[in-house]
């Protein structure tokens, strides 16, 4: 949501500013395929952190993708090979790569390796810290390749975002065989590093007892709410801005729309809310691979609608339109990933529902602030009847939405995540 960053200089890939090559050697360069302008997922943490740095002091240089994500498709704007830009005190150096459609599989893994050759073949200049984002796992392991090759090599550390081999597992892509040999490579990039950081304890847990990974070398550090302090949006006013009804009670699910969220529950739930005539309507904001396909299910059922990702202030504006705020992820889905619209959520100051593993990782989340209720993965009609008990107890909806925001201040800062990553620098 660094709106900053999403300033375009220069065309056919080319910008203003002189080649970065002949400007002084970076202290830090960040290797991540997701960057601002992309609004969700790992682009908003890769963004703040380089920004985050570059205040502090450091030389940051951001070797990232081509904006595409979560719509899979290069932005407006970005043509050519490359694209160097200097954006709040960052160096970042852009270059293209594949982008699957669907992203999915083969070509997933294309995507990924086509983007760690750029980096192989790319100038890192002399950075004395790397930090590689994973996912993308197997770009990051080509640029330990490159760094395992590189005289004085710089100091590497892996950023975990989300757990890969086990997410394969837990979304069942990929046969055993593939699944083992990702296991292998997560394990071998891992160790390979001289320092991780992991956003959940949980992380920490599966890298150092499941993948044998030194637990000297693996730190915790939460990802934060990447939305600026503000006060909360006041829910009437926002949903006359937005057009949308004030008559019912407004479910809104946020972020990326693709396999691991299993969003044909909300489309479920809509059609039985349909049935039922209950005076609830679900609104899904955003893009992904699995959009397309949840619309074209959607069809006939009235109580349902899809918004296009917006800009920061009206991404603010439809989490505080909601009158509750939903997380949907597909049975089997628990351990592999920490979903980062949680911490924009708490934010929001918005009762909760999630549907998901009640012993899963987002489930912990939402009790630690008690912000929220959980019900069953796959479960439309827990899904619905939580929306409408919540409907039924607006006294328990605002003291969950009070209890989100609290914890977003106590916990998710990112002043102090951010003080936490130069800690970690000066340690290396």
């Amino acid at each position: 949501m660094h709106r900053g960053l999403a300033n375009l200089c220069g065309r056919g890939g080319r910008s203003t500013e002189r080649n970065p090559a002949a400007s002084k050697s970076p202290d830090v360069s960040i290797f991540s395929l997701h960057y601002p302008p992309e609004p969700t997922g790992n682009a908003p943490y890769s963004g703040a952190l380089a920004v985050g740095l570059a205040t502090a002091g450091y030389q940051v240089t951001a070797h990232v993708g081509f904006p595409h994500y979560p719509a899979w498709k290069i932005y407006a704007g970005y043509g050519g090979w490359r694209r160097f830009e200097r954006l709040e005190g960052v160096e970042v150096r852009r270059r293209r790569h594949y982008v699957p459609q669907p992203p999915r599989g083969v070509r997933r893994l294309v995507s990924e390796l086509s983007f760690g050759l750029r980096l192989i073949f790319a100038r890192w200049s002399s950075p004395r810290v790397v930090v590689a984002l994973s996912p993308p796992l197997f770009s990051a392991a080509l640029a330990v390749v490159r760094l395992r090759l590189t005289p004085r090599r710089p100091r590497l550390i892996v950023w975990v975002q989300d757990i890969y081999s086990l997410g394969m597992t837990e979304t069942g892509e990929g046969g055993e065989f593939v699944q083992r040999t990702t296991r292998w490579v997560e394990k071998q990039t891992l160790s390979a590093a001289d320092q991780i950081v992991v956003i959940h304890q949980r992380f920490a847990d599966f890298v150092t007892k499941e993948l044998g990974v030194n637990s000297s070398k693996v730190v915790v550090v939460r990802n934060w709410t990447h939305l600026p302090p503000s006060d909360a949006v006041e829910a009437a006013g926002a949903k006359a801005e937005l057009g949308w009804p004030s008559d019912v009670t407004i479910a809104v699910h946020a972020g990326n729309m693709g396999s691991k969220q299993g969003l044909e529950n909300i489309v479920a739930a809509a059609r039985i809310a349909d049935q039922k005539k209950a005076p609830v309507h679900f609104i899904l904001v955003g893009e992904g691979s699995e959009r397309r396909r949840l619309e074209n299910s959607a069809l006939g059922v009235s109580r349902i609608e899809f918004a296009d990702p917006m800009d920061e202030r009206k991404y603010r504006l439809a989490l505080g339109a909601a009158d509750i705020l939903l997380v949907n992820e597909k049975p089997g889905v628990s351990a592999m990933a920490v979903p980062s619209k949680l911490t924009s959520y708490f934010d929001a100051g918005r009762p909760i529902v999630a549907a998901t593993d009640p012993a899963g990782i987002t489930a912990s989340e939402i009790a630690a602030a008690n912000a929220g209720s959980v019900v069953p993965a796959g479960d439309s009609n827990a899904l619905l009847n939580a929306v409408l008990e919540l409907r039924d107890d607006p006294e328990a909806a605002a003291q969950y939405g009070l209890n989100g925001r609290r914890h977003r201040y106590k916990f998710l800062d990112q002043k102090q995540a951010i003080g936490a990553w130069q800690h970690i620098l000066s340690e290396i």
